[in-house]
């Protein structure tokens, strides 16, 4: 059973940091492209950040370049966004996704599996 499972998120004061991680299990980790995408109250569903199977590519949303890092360790199964310097519109359910065969990594339609989603709320 293919399972993402999110975690790390919360309230934080703006110009705080938090570190989400997404576990994954029940398909070859290793194999896939991750990404983390956000959607906020009202909102549709935007990228946020993605990284290619090896970790040797990542691709970042212009609104987060400099403040986000994508990183993932295969042996764990786990892929992670480290989100720097937030602010009050980063505030959003965060999902993990991953991606087989990914030709845009910027499009949620390509991606095969999906997270739950994880809270992040940022207090100004």
């Amino acid at each position: 059973q293919v399972q993402l499972l999110e975690s790390g998120g919360g309230l934080v004061q703006a110009g705080g940091s938090l570190r989400l991680s997404c576990v994954a299990s029940g398909f070859t980790f290793s194999s896939y492209a991750m990404g983390w995408f956000r959607q906020a109250p009202g909102k549709e569903r935007e990228f946020v950040a993605a990284m290619s199977w090896s970790g040797r590519f990542t691709y970042y949303a212009d609104s987060v370049k400099g403040r986000f890092t994508i990183s993932r360790d295969n042996a764990k199964n786990t892929v992670y966004l480290q989100m720097n310097s937030l602010k009050p519109e980063d505030t959003a359910v965060y999902y993990c996704a991953a991606n087989k065969i990914p030709s845009n990594y910027h499009n949620q339609y390509e991606y095969d599996y999906w997270g739950q989603g994880t809270q992040v709320t940022v207090s100004s």
